[in-house]
């Protein structure tokens, strides 16, 4: 199964795709889309377009996306939810269906620690996955939403088999 983590922001939209085979996880994608400062719908058009480009070179089973935090900012949780919109629509377009995960439960399951800080996430997904190097903070969120997401398909599964003993 592949899956496809988004980090969502309307200047930067972070991906990161894996791989699951049986207990084995390898990471095949990962990077940031960059927006610029262009018009916001046109970077609204980037963030779409962008996921869909890595739909179509990658075929991900499954997506999953990092809900918006509640931000002391208006605009900014707007915006942000709008770039969270065109991230879900692009995936969706595709066939390709979509999960969620407050940003707390994706701390939570990779650190262990839902208050866990950028850094610690950064570091967590760069073990889990054996990275050479430590990916770029919205490319490791975006790979954190992933994990987040096969660890929570994998559970359910456990918990499935088991409820039907």
């Amino acid at each position: 199964m592949k899956i496809l983590g988004i980090d969502p922001g309307s200047r930067f939209t972070g991906f990161g795709i894996i791989e699951v085979i049986g207990d084995r996880i390898t990471p095949l994608h990962l990077g940031v889309i960059r927006t610029g400062a262009g018009d916001f719908p046109e970077r609204l058009g980037i963030i779409f377009n962008g996921i869909r480009e890595l739909v179509e070179q990658f075929h991900p089973d499954e997506a999953a996306v990092e809900t918006v935090f509640i931000s002391k900012n208006a605009s900014s949780a707007l915006k942000l939810g709008q770039a969270r919109g065109a991230a879900i629509c692009a995936a969706i377009s595709m066939g390709v269906p979509v999960s969620e995960y407050s940003p707390r439960s994706v701390k939570q399951a990779i650190v262990g620690r839902g208050a866990a800080d950028k850094v610690q996430v950064q570091h967590m997904v760069r073990v889990l996955l054996q990275l050479k190097e430590t990916p770029v903070e919205d490319a490791a969120d975006a790979l954190a939403v992933a994990l987040c997401h096969q660890h929570t398909q994998q559970t359910a599964e456990r918990m499935q088999a088991h409820q039907q003993r």
